[in-house]
């Protein structure tokens, strides 16, 4: 498909509503570390091709979350009546497009340094990994809900359950901030069984995966001042 098609089939969605395409950008950021964790898999099997070949995939989502971002602020005009600040939703929306971004990058560091990774790192990445990807799912689940409130009026038990949601992903990004110290404290308990390069290529990736967590996080914060100011 085109970039012209791309935007014409993202245009589709948001002529039957202004926010549904939020949702649909969402699931870029949540398919892209969908990838990005069967990535990390393949480079524990030192598959490079297939590492390579993910890499692209997440390319590829990334692209299309910044010509969806690209295409809402294009069309969230002044002219459209919305039940909350299009000035909320525009920055609601940088830090949820920055979960592809900091995905992307955790991705193509994979691709720079042949697979070496003993097995106490290996467990360590998979469960930082593991909570990182359900973090961004409870993300997801909550742009879903959010997209659907904003196509009704807003009621005030609607909005506690929200804010819910927000608090579950806020818990959740948590968890990953004390498994991400944990997975540090780790490697350099394990520096000699690697050399310089790979200390510091290990400490990257693991603020690389953290930083998605982060980013899912402050689009959640962002998005309770949204439904809070509305």
């Amino acid at each position: 498909m085109t970039k012209r098609e791309y935007i014409r089939s993202v245009l589709s969605i948001f002529a039957k509503s202004p926010f549904r395409p939020l949702h649909v950008h969402a699931t870029k950021g949540g398919d892209a570390v969908r990838k990005l964790n069967e990535e990390l898999s393949a480079y524990f099997a030192c598959d490079m091709p297939t590492v390579l070949r993910l890499n692209n995939d997440v390319d590829t989502l990334e692209h299309e979350a910044d010509i969806i971002k690209q295409t809402i602020r294009a069309e969230l005009s002044s002219s459209i009546m919305l039940p909350v600040h299009a000035d909320d939703l525009l920055n609601f929306l940088k830090p949820q497009d920055s979960i592809c971004d900091e995905c992307q990058d955790a991705a193509y560091w994979l691709t720079l340094r042949d697979c070496h990774v003993p097995k106490e790192l290996e467990d360590g990445f998979r469960e930082l990994m593991s909570r990182t990807l359900a973090t961004v799912e409870m993300y997801e689940l909550l742009v879903d809900t959010l997209s659907e409130l904003l196509e009704s009026s807003f009621g005030k038990k609607d909005v506690e359950e929200t804010l819910e949601l927000v608090t579950k992903v806020e818990e959740m990004e948590h968890q990953v901030d004390l498994m991400e110290k944990q997975l540090m404290k780790t490697i350099f308990e394990k520096e000699e069984l690697l050399d310089g390069g790979g200390v510091y290529f290990f400490v990257e990736l693991t603020k690389n995966i953290g930083r998605i967590a982060d980013r899912t996080e402050s689009a959640a914060d962002r998005l309770r001042t949204m439904v809070l100011r509305r």
